[in-house]
């Protein structure tokens, strides 16, 4: 049997490979504990889980749903964006519910790119990114983020030719792997950037709701002129610890939400119903377990980067979302470095080159392991100190 062509341009899913590695050593009876993947480790909350087991129980949420979601879930998006951020949007044209954010982002490429066509994509990134751009024929233009930048591409460097055939950029910001984030004044040089040259920009938002030491993010959307440009993305997984419900949407400039759905409606059936109620009930409820979650989320951040400071690794505190990036001592790859602390001490973690080239000399840790769980991470990495 022959497989298409496109199938040879994916590398191994990053966390397939992790989990594969984990598995193998608790098959040994060693007990791993991952600091790798960020998944909350709080359930959802308990108002959300009522909502979304009376809308089980009701037969109409048993048949098909419209790919373009309930009218009221789309109305209590843009009541959510308004509350949150003062963006005003149209629910019934530029709000469009995903089957978790990750699919949007994945199909968003095939509506932008054709063959030849060039996407900004940061590095490190989330892998998907690429991979989807790739999939869609498109090329790869990798925009890096270092430190000495805090995190934020450059993008008055980027290549006449690069920018001739660029159809999009990705951004994501507070950013996933390095924890950076981006303020009023990096937006208003994207809309700019991309009102210059033609491209529409995408931006990954999923951490919002996950900060620190009173920070509170900000979305592209409050940028003047950005519905013009660009759509952002953004979840519930992480603001409503609601990961396996599958739930996400993206907002913002009507042609590309309508895109995004005409090419949707093609492949896919829908969100479930009673995930739709359940998401309801998330946006427009009470809202009080976000902060409580982020003080727990915050206090390991705090032990974490103390442990890691502790062992030798460069830490920059991250003002959002639960990751911690870190620079590996010296003599070491981020893939031998992660080795390391998997065979010498049972944790693992994330090499930075899985995010991209310029990941490497990091690592990145998750804080969503429970507390027991946690501390003993914590534990075991500072045996590592000793040695």
């Amino acid at each position: 049997m022959k497989l298409a062509n496109r199938l040879d341009k994916i590398p191994p899913y990053l966390f397939v490979e992790i989990s594969r590695k984990i598995a193998e050593k608790k098959a040994r009876g060693e007990d791993v504990i991952s600091f790798a993947i960020g998944d909350p480790d709080s359930p959802t909350p308990e108002h959300i889980i009522r909502s979304l087991c009376a809308a089980a129980h009701d037969p109409v949420n048993h048949r098909y749903p419209e790919t373009f979601g309930m009218p009221e879930l789309c109305q209590a998006i843009a009541g959510w964006y308004r509350r949150r951020f003062n963006v005003v949007l149209d629910p019934a044209k530029e709000v469009l519910p995903l089957i978790g954010s990750k699919e949007g982002v994945g199909h968003m490429s095939f509506c932008l790119l054709d063959p030849g066509d060039v996407a900004l994509v940061p590095d490190p990134g989330y892998p998907v990114y690429s991979i989807s751009s790739l999939l869609a024929g498109g090329e790869v233009y990798y925009l890096p983020l270092v430190e000495s930048r805090a995190f934020l591409p450059d993008l008055e460097v980027i290549p006449a030719d690069i920018l001739k055939k660029a159809r999009v950029i990705w951004l994501c910001y507070p950013n996933n792997p390095t924890g950076a984030v981006a303020g009023p004044e990096f937006f208003e040089k994207v809309v700019a950037f991309a009102k210059k040259n033609d491209i529409a920009v995408c931006h990954d938002a999923p951490y919002t709701e996950v900060a620190f030491d009173g920070y509170r993010p900000h979305s592209f959307l409050e940028t003047p002129g950005a519905k013009e440009v660009g759509v952002e993305f953004h979840s519930l997984s992480k603001t409503y610890n609601m990961t396996g419900w599958r739930i996400g949407m993206v907002v913002g400039n009507h042609t590309m939400v309508d895109a995004l759905f005409r090419f949707k409606s093609n492949l896919d059936s829908g969100i479930p119903q009673a995930i739709q109620i359940a998401a309801i009930e998330a946006l427009t409820g009470k809202q009080d377990d976000i902060p409580i979650r982020n003080q727990k989320y915050q206090q390991r951040r705090d032990k974490l980067v103390k442990a890691l400071e502790e062992i030798g690794l460069k830490v920059t505190k991250p003002m959002a979302s639960f990751y911690i990036w870190a620079r590996i001592p010296s003599g070491y790859t981020s893939a031998q470095y992660t080795a390391e602390l998997l065979d010498k001490a049972g944790v693992a973690v994330t090499p930075g080159t899985g995010y991209g080239k310029s990941g490497e000399g990091y690592v990145r840790l998750s804080i969503t392991q429970p507390d027991d769980r946690f501390n003993e991470g914590i534990r075991r990495l500072l045996t590592l100190r000793a040695k």
